[in-house]
This record gives C-alpha cells, structure tokens and sequence, in this order.
C-alpha cells in the first residue's frame, strides 16, 4: 500500500493527537496512533480507551486500502523536523513495516496490526443530538475549563456540565469558589437533556476548534459523547452524576453595581495578592461612590497593601472578601474591556459580567464571599 501527503499537515495533525494517550497507557497499542487508508483518505486516531480522537486528511494519491498501527514517538520524530514536501509513505504489511521517503532521505520502522486496538462501545442510536456553532463552543470552553474542580469525593465537579434545556445551551463549570456559566440562546431544545464531559477531553476539544470551523454536532446518551467538528470527531466517556443546582446559587437581586475597566481591576488585584495569606488570599473590597479600595494584609508577616481606584459604583459602602486568586482567573477569562460586578450583600457571591455580551450568548461569572474579620 502506497500514499503521498503533505508532511506539514501529518506532523500537525499527529502533534495534535500526540495529546490524547496518557504518559502510562494501560494497554502498550495506546502508545501508536491507528492509520486508515479508505477511498483516498487518511483517518488517524489516538486513544486512552476512554478518549479517542479521529482525524481525517484528504490524500493527494494512494494505492491500496489497509488499517496499521505505529509507535507515537517514533512517527513524531520522524516527521516533525522535516520542512513542507510531499511525503512518499509505502506499508507492507508482509514485512510490518512502514517506509517513508523524503526529499532527501527515507525512514523505515515496524507497525503494529490494528485488530489490537481497542473498540469502544459507540454512543446509542437514540442518542440526544445538538448542534451549536464551533466559535460559540470553544468560547464557553475557553472559559469555562479554569473553573472546574479536582476533587475525589465529588467527581461531578471535575468536568463541564452541558445543560439543554427549553431555553438555552448552557455550559457550566464549578469548584466551590467560582462557577462559570455560558448560555446560548441559539441552542435549546424542548426536551431538556444534560452531561458532564471530563475535563482531558474538554480540553482536547477547545484545542481542536477553530473559531471559523463550521457547526459542532454532539451526540449523547448516559454513558458517552460524540462530537463531529471539521475534519475530525471527539469521544469520550462521561462522568456519571447529577450535577448541583447551579442556578439557584447566582443571586438574581444585585442591586449594588460597580462597572469597572477589567484590566485595571485585574492588576490592582494582582498587586494586592503579594500582600495576602497564602492560605486564604483574602482581597477586601471596599466600596462606596466612585471609588474602590482593594486591601490585603498578612498578619503572620506583618505585610500590608491598599490602593484606590476610581471607579463608577452605585449602591451602599459595602466591605466584601474575595479570594484574590479565583478574582484574577475570572477577569483573565473574560475579553471586554470593562466588566460589572452586581453584588447584593458581603454575605452573597458577587456576579460579575461582561459590560457587552456577544450575540444570543450570556456569560455569567461568580465569585464566592470570604469572611472579613473585621
């Protein structure tokens, strides 16, 4: 079997995918990647046994039709130092062996058979379908994955939760300090239906989307997603689990508003974080008209910070705590130039927003009050 390729677009194609095996893969074939050679295509596809990735590339020839396996590392170094030329890639499946020809040189080494590879039981042929935009999904991804959680007893709030309802798509992630909630209005279904996608493959997929990608589908049913992008289709296992009732901690009476540009907050804080406990990275606000004052302090080592900000605030002189760094990774994940934070009192989470939200979408962000001491 023979077929020419680009050697740019295997080497990005395979450094991508170079992402999904685990570093220590329970069955020795998850260290290959699969090659598949069908009607003058190439499918690649990597796996952990619970994540699998398939990509497809458009070959400029090929003669013959097969399926083998090749050793990861080994196919990445070889390509990944050659500049842009046409590959010749020559299997022989008598010998197992692949041969690739370069403009100047060649390298050969064995392959491995594809019946080895593992085969996951496919997604349900009822599986719930939607579609959503891949500019839209890989925002609320990109948002969302720094607000998930690593614990062990509560498994649930380790991925991304998906949440179809008769409303909206919204896609929701949580560690007790700070949630994040992403809704789009374009997405919805009268037949409300939900997930939680593990945080690996949430973050293989936010690197495998292009904003300019088309429409993603997603498939699911209680135990496995599947998600067609582009040139290439995501599965996963999912976490089983139901998800806390995430809405029911936003406040929706906020009647203290401060708007603010979200560049200077987010440096203001970051000055301030030095200054902190390090266990408790404790940030005050202090608010009152037209002005917001960020303090620290850390009585173990006798450390003090303060600085003022002017500020459009509307509401009563209010003292509220946050956690220093949970403010920075909210105000690093949001894009507008200036965001508000809608507070209700010291005692409830302060909901901040972006002052503009893109089209059909609500991004909705939430910070968790810390205990002043006085």
């Amino acid at each position: 079997m023979r077929f020419n390729l680009s050697s740019t677009a295997l080497s990005s194609r395979l450094l991508t995918l170079s992402k999904v095996p685990n570093s220590k893969n329970s069955m020795a074939i998850l260290d290959c990647f699969r090659f598949g050679v069908h009607n003058n295509q190439l499918t690649l596809t990597a796996s952990d046994n619970e994540n699998v990735v398939w990509n497809v590339l458009n070959l400029d020839e090929s003669d013959g039709e097969g399926d083998f396996c090749v050793n990861g590392k080994t196919i990445i170094n070889a390509v990944r130092e050659l500049p842009e030329q046409p590959l010749s890639i020559d299997v022989n499946f008598d010998e197992m062996k692949i041969y690739i020809n370069y403009q100047n040189g060649n390298y050969d080494f064995p392959i491995h058979s594809a019946e080895e590879w593992p085969q996951l039981a496919p997604v349900d042929d009822n599986a719930v379908s939607l579609t959503i935009s891949a500019e839209a999904l890989l925002g609320s991804l990109s948002r969302s994955l720094f607000a998930t959680a690593q614990e062990e007893l509560r498994p649930v709030m380790n991925g991304v939760y998906f949440d179809l309802t008769p409303d909206c798509l919204a896609i929701v992630a949580s560690d007790g300090h700070k949630l994040v909630r992403n809704q789009n209005f374009a997405v919805r279904s009268d037949n409300p239906a939900s997930f939680i996608m593990p945080k690996k493959p949430a973050t293989l997929l936010k690197n495998v989307l292009s904003k300019d990608g088309g429409d993603v589908v997603i498939r699911f049913d209680g135990r496995a997603a599947e998600i067609n992008y582009g040139d290439g289709v995501l599965y996963c296992r999912l976490i089983e689990g139901r998800y806390p009732n995430y809405n029911s901690v936003i406040p929706s009476d906020n009647p203290n508003t401060l708007t603010i540009d979200r560049k200077i907050l987010l440096s203001a804080v970051r000055r301030m974080l030095p200054f902190a406990s390090d266990t408790s990275e404790l940030i005050r606000f202090h608010l009152e008209t037209g002005k917001l004052e960020l303090s620290a302090q850390d009585i173990d080592f006798a450390t003090n910070a303060k600085e003022s900000i002017t500020c459009d605030y509307n509401g009563v002189a209010m003292d509220i705590g946050f956690k220093g760094s949970s403010i920075v990774e909210i105000l690093n994940n949001l894009e507008s130039d200036s965001v508000i934070v809608e507070l209700a009192d010291p005692s409830r989470p302060g909901v901040i927003v972006p002052d503009e939200q893109p089209e059909n979408e609500k991004i909705t962000m939430l910070a968790m009050p810390m205990l002043l001491e006085n």
